[in-house]
């Protein structure tokens, strides 16, 4: 059972960051659209050579090897069976379902900003407007990693286990 005094964080932390955010509308000056229109005529596809990251399955086995792990204990360990992985491994273009790679930071051990490194390799991002991603995000920074502590937590908020 989640402990009294980890739920009562937990619920302060889910509280004061599930606020809506709201944006103004602004209206561009003739030289913010000037800039726009240089941008817009810069080399796109020298752009995305610039800017883009390695892809999640080089990410995602950057991380296992810093860390020493086998892949067989690390894809145990996130709940993930043995044919998903390989496809993981094999297809470089492939990219899980956004629990799949939290589950996997999660066995690695990941730090927060290491979270979100690899779930921008898949796409994702932790958001601060989901219950799901803000218990995440509070087990990340307390360092919880163990999956029934985590579970509790989400069950908690009444939400899914991650595995």
């Amino acid at each position: 059972m989640l402990d009294r005094k980890l739920a009562e964080e937990l619920q302060h932390y889910v509280d004061t960051h599930l606020q809506p955010i709201f944006h103004e509308m602004k209206l561009y000056s003739s030289e913010e659209r000037m800039i726009s229109e240089e941008i817009q005529n810069v080399d796109i596809e020298e752009f995305i050579k610039i800017k883009r990251q390695p892809a999640f399955s080089k990410t995602l086995f950057r991380y296992i090897d810093k860390k020493g792990a086998s892949d067989a204990d690390i894809y145990k360990r996130a709940g993930l069976d043995r044919r998903h992985f390989s496809k993981i491994r094999s297809n470089p273009e492939y990219k899980p379902g956004k629990n799949t790679v939290i589950a996997l930071a999660l066995a690695l051990e990941l730090t927060k900003k290491e979270t979100d490194k690899l779930l921008s390799s898949a796409g994702y991002s932790l958001s601060d407007s989901d219950t799901l991603d803000l218990v995440i995000q509070f087990c990340l920074e307390k360092k919880i990693y163990n999956f029934y502590d985590i579970n509790q937590a989400l069950d908690y908020f009444s939400l899914k286990p991650l595995i």
